[in-house]
């Protein structure tokens, strides 16, 4: 199986980085193949910029869908966008780990989704290549996700409401629209409160998913 481990925590000391550690070493003895894009430590640029093209083709105007689609054709994205697609083009299973910030993913990770996932690469509504026609069909999405608020913050019936409708955003309208299975979410809730003890029990449960996968 070839995995790319998408990880955004700016802290390589942080139980998010031990949790990402562990699930490489899990893959690594089962020789699973892994690449990492651990955006922080690449300095990902997560801004969507005219830059991103070789060669515009309105040079009048900025449409990054427009663009996204011409430089599918032409080969026309930048280096780094381009080496980020390769690694999605050779994946079964994208895993993206990231600690959630106000319901969502951290700038840096949206960034990537912004840049990668791009028309013509990964969807395209002209021709109908979206959802079950997506083009990255084949492939699977899992979010691996640590939060500082307690479960029942995330429940139907809780101040922010059901999480995985909160998540629909990403798992519906960015994921299965370009075509992927979406795997349940992984979820680790009010790990600023862990203490060393369930910290260990927590990263040893992780790692038994992983096992799983």
């Amino acid at each position: 199986m070839n995995i790319l481990y998408i990880f955004a925590h700016p802290d390589r000391n942080s139980f998010n980085f031990a949790m990402k550690e562990r699930a490489v070493k899990v893959f690594n003895e089962r020789q699973d193949s892994v690449q990492n894009s651990d955006l922080y430590e690449m300095d990902f640029n997560p801004i969507l910029r005219p830059e991103d093209f070789k060669q515009r083709k309105y040079k009048q105007f900025f449409n990054p869908f427009l663009e996204q689609l011409n430089a599918v054709k032409t080969n026309g994205f930048s280096e780094d966008i381009r080496a980020e697609m390769n690694k999605v083009n050779w994946a079964d299973i994208l895993i993206f780990q990231f600690p959630l910030y106000f319901t969502s993913v951290p700038a840096i990770m949206k960034g990537w989704i912004d840049r990668i996932f791009a028309a013509g690469f990964a969807f395209n509504p002209v021709k109908g290549e979206v959802y079950e026609k997506g083009l990255l069909k084949g492939k699977k999405a899992l979010l691996v996700i640590t939060a500082g608020a307690d479960k029942k913050m995330y429940s139907p019936d809780g101040l922010h409401g059901d999480i995985n409708e909160l998540l629909r955003y990403i798992t519906h309208c960015t994921f299965e629209f370009t075509g992927m299975e979406v795997l349940p979410s992984y979820i680790i809730y009010e790990t600023n409160q862990l203490s060393e003890e369930e910290g260990i029990d927590e990263l040893e449960k992780y790692e038994r998913f992983i096992e799983s996968l």
